[in-house]
């Protein structure tokens, strides 16, 4: 069974790069820019797992988890933020908020496709 994962990035490289990563693997993708356009594509899947950056324009990451968390049928499904940033308060944050797990950009595919299996069962 293919995985689906939903990404939420506002660089349209990074998206590019997370496209080629996950179908590489054999998942099947689904992509947004920003955390508002997210919620929209989110609207009407069923992802095994989404990715999100933080730092983006109109809903930022930590909004964007907020909104998936408050949505009853969304609570279970594993959220991994891949951002550049690293200080512990931010990944504090992102944990309060119902982040599964954190990742630092750059990203090596290899390990963010085992941290997705990992986290999807």
């Amino acid at each position: 069974m293919s995985l689906e994962v939903l990404a939420v990035d506002d660089s349209r490289t990074m998206r590019d790069m997370l496209n080629l990563a996950l179908t590489s693997a054999g998942f099947t993708t689904h992509l947004a820019e920003d955390g508002v356009h997210g919620l929209e594509v989110l609207d009407g899947l069923e992802p095994n797992v989404i990715i999100t950056d933080i730092n983006m324009p109109r809903m930022d990451g930590f909004g964007f988890i907020d909104a998936v968390r408050s949505q009853e049928k969304w609570r279970g499904i594993p959220i991994l933020v891949l951002t550049t940033e690293s200080a512990s308060e931010l990944k504090v944050k992102a944990r309060a908020a119902g982040a599964t797990g954190w990742i630092v950009k750059p990203f090596d595919p290899s390990k963010l496709v085992k941290a997705i299996k990992m986290v999807a069962g």
